[in-house]
């Protein structure tokens, strides 16, 4: 066939296909589904674009609207009118409650309105419509009780995670359901024991069960679901031993039960699990040992087994492990040797070993460890850091390495030939070192986060620390630092222009820093840290630079328990991100720059303690900011102090202020002081990406907050 025949054919082909697809959304919409779709619509309070319900009576022409005719439908209908058979109304930002009416859509095979903000209760009819195939009404505000009466015959997918549902399981859903795939309860508040009836779901490959209150032990019926890929329960009170049967489930992919009550030992079933790859159990109450078949499974990519009570040993077979990429067995009771054997596992990137009692010294294998990326030993008994980093070098791909809380007492190296290429992320906080910030820190060019907090370092603050483009979190605190801040920091190029390309280094890993004995702050991922200059609890002397108002990508600037002296400089008010700015306990002079006023994100302040005069500022954040901020400073006058005698030098406007004065709660005028500052952006986020990422995470049982809040 020649180019010219080609195309001819091709032309007319398009044409016919184009009209079949137009004549089946030219017939008249039948007057029962144009009825329904309008008392829809006359139940939401904002309208849908592209729904013309008054002059159009041909609803298979609204968007979202797919009809069909009756005939294809092998209805006998004489006008062949267009029957709805899908609803497409995801992400449309459709406000209000749901009409009862679309249960009278009986053709309907789809029905999505998954990414609103419906509220109210789910109406009964739309559990009985017969030839349903996909109900998706997830990421709403829906709630009261789940109605317990489901028919639907026909469904395949069935999701209603994201919402505010409360009551039992409706696992009646399982009744007649022989094609349902997919069940998405997750993010409810669904309570209770887990009951009987899923394993009528022979078809089901997606159980998501997680982020709810459901308690008990686990039905026996549930592992009798031959398909099942997916099973995630995570973040529930669901107890008791888990049982072996759950080997049954041969065709599981992922199974997250972290975040319950699990106790007693972790059943030796995972030869039984062919395709597993992804396994966490992190956060309940096992012990033992990791059972054998774990320890060698092939199909394994990830494992999670942190916050538990597992012991010794870990006995890993890694000629068997092929596929592991992840290895977390932080927060458990392992007490030998860091296992030797671990850079035979030849995908292994992320190890987590932190907060167990391993003893000794890091094993000279890890020279050979290339694939290695992330590695937290923090909280342990290990000692000789000259050692562990000379030995953890030779790791080329090495971007975070956490070794906080451990090698106590000992000296930071200064061997300047080490050398850290890769590291993105050094964490050796609270360890009490001495000596000096060592010259071969100045060789890593790509790190991004440094915490060498809580230690007994000496010496000035090296100038080169401004030339590390990539660093933007820096915390230096409780120290005992001396001299002059260096100028250079006010040049770090990722605070001034936040050019940064952050890739993903922790393997879903948490950091933890340890800023007191009793006290952490935990963030997931590297790009989760606020960009930070924290110089606080040292012996620095000399002024606060005006060049940090260069800084305008600096969230939290903490200075404070030094001996700074000077002014405050009025470019301060340059750095427009500034969210927390701590200038306590020093020997300041002069006044309160009111340029200050103009930091619209900064919901901590505090300069108190120092010898400043004048009046406090009273507009903006300003207004928020309790008492505590200024006190310790006789020459301050205005709201927080004594009345100033004369505003000549000092022209103000009116303070903002709320009706009660002094407010002394810190907790609420930071609360207050962050609501005004981002009160407006959130209004717009709410409706501009809201889909874009999870909507909510639900208040956790405290058993979870408290367990989770350990440092690793």
């Amino acid at each position: 066939m020649g180019t010219l025949e080609f195309w001819v054919v091709l032309t007319v082909l398009g044409f016919t296909l184009q009209a079949q697809l137009l004549n089946s959304q030219n017939f008249t919409c039948s007057s029962n589904d144009l009825k329904a779709l309008r008392d829809f619509v006359s139940a939401v309070e904002s309208p849908i674009g592209g729904w013309d319900t008054d002059s159009s009576s041909n609803c298979c022409n609204w968007v979202g609207i797919t009809c069909k005719s009756s005939s294809s439908l092998g209805l006998n209908d004489p006008l062949n009118s267009s029957r709805v058979v899908q609803v497409e109304l995801g992400q449309r930002r459709l406000m209000g409650k749901l009409s009862e009416s679309l249960g009278s859509l009986d053709q309907l095979r789809t029905l999505n309105l998954s990414h609103n903000f419906l509220r109210g209760s789910l109406p009964v009819l739309l559990l009985h419509l017969p030839r349903l195939e996909v109900l998706d009404f997830s990421n709403n505000d829906l709630s009261g009780f789940f109605p317990i009466s489901i028919n639907l015959a026909s469904i395949q997918i069935f999701d209603i995670s994201k919402n505010f549902f409360r009551g039992l399981v409706p696992v009646g859903i399982c009744n007649n359901a022989a094609q349902l795939s997919s069940i998405d309860l997750a993010l409810n508040y669904f309570s209770g024991n887990l009951p009987l009836g899923f394993g009528n779901c022979s078809s089901l490959e997606n159980l998501s069960l997680d982020s709810n209150f459901l308690s008990g032990g686990l039905p026996e019926d549930l592992f009798q679901l031959p398909k099942l890929a997916l099973l995630t329960l995570q973040d529930n009170l669901f107890s008791g031993q888990l049982s072996s049967s759950i080997g049954n489930l041969s065709n599981l992919v992922r199974l997250d039960i972290s975040s319950n009550w699990f106790s007693g030992n972790i059943p030796d079933i995972f030869h039984s699990f062919r395709k597993l790859r992804d396994f966490s159990g992190q956060s309940n109450n096992f012990t033992g040992r990791i059972p054998m078949s774990m320890s060698n499974s092939r199909t394994i990519t990830s494992l999670n087994l942190r916050n538990n009570s597992l012991d010794s040993p870990v006995d890993l077979n890694c000629s068997a492990m092929i596929s592991l990429v992840s290895l977390n067995l932080g927060s458990n009771q392992f007490n030998e040797l860091i296992p030797d054997n671990l850079p035979a596992c030849p995908q292994l990137k992320s190890i987590n070993l932190g907060r167990n009692n391993f003893t000794g010294q890091i094993p000279e294998t890890f020279k050979n460890f290339q694939s290695l990326s992330y590695l937290s030993l923090s909280n342990c008994s290990i000692y000789n850091i000259s050692a562990a980093l000379g030995i953890l070098q030779h790791c080329q791909n090495l971007t975070t390495l956490v070794l906080g809380d451990s090698f106590f007492n000992e000296v930071l190296p200064s061997n300047p030939s080490l050398q850290f290429k890769s590291l993105k992320a050094l964490i050796i906080a609270n360890c009490g070192l001495t000596g000096f910030v060592p010259q071969w820190l100045s060789g890593c060019g790509n790190l991004q986060l440094l915490d060498l907090s809580w230690n007994r370092l000496g010496g000035t603050i090296p100038a080169w620390f401004g030339s590390l483009q990539h660093l933007f979190y820096m915390d230096l605190s409780n120290n005992s630092f001396i001299g002059e801040i260096p100028k250079d920091l006010t040049g770090l190029q990722s605070l001034i222009f936040w050019n940064m390309s952050l890739e993903e280094s922790s393997s879903g890993f948490v950091f933890h820093i340890r800023r007191s004995t009793s006290r952490g702050l935990q963030y997931n991922r590297i790009w989760t840290f606020p960009p930070t200059l924290d110089l606080s609890n040292n012996f620095l002397t000399g002024p606060i630079w005006p060049e940090f108002g260069n800084l305008k990508r600096l969230h939290v600037l903490d200075l404070k328990s030094n001996n700074l002296s000077g002014t405050i400089p009025s470019s301060l008010g340059d750095m427009t991100n500034i969210e927390k700015l701590d200038l306590s306990h020093n020997n300041l002079t002069g006044s309160i720059p009111p340029s200050l006023e103009k930091l619209s994100f900064m919901s901590k302040f505090s300069v108190a303690y120092n010898k400043l005069s004048g009046p406090i500022p009273t507009r903006g954040q300003f207004a928020t900011f309790p008492n505590s901020s200024f006190e310790g400073n006789q020459g301050l006058c205005g709201e927080y102090a004594a009345l100033c005698q004369t505003t000549d030098h000092f022209p103000r406007e009116p303070a903002i202020k709320p009706q009660k004065k002094k407010v002394n709660i810190d907790g609420m005028a930071f609360g207050i002081g962050f609501g005004t500052a981002f009160i407006l952006a959130f209004v717009i986020s709410m409706f501009a990406v809201k889909k874009l990422i999870p909507k909510r995470r639900y208040p956790m049982p405290m058993k979870g907050i408290l367990k989770n809040s350990v440092l690793d």
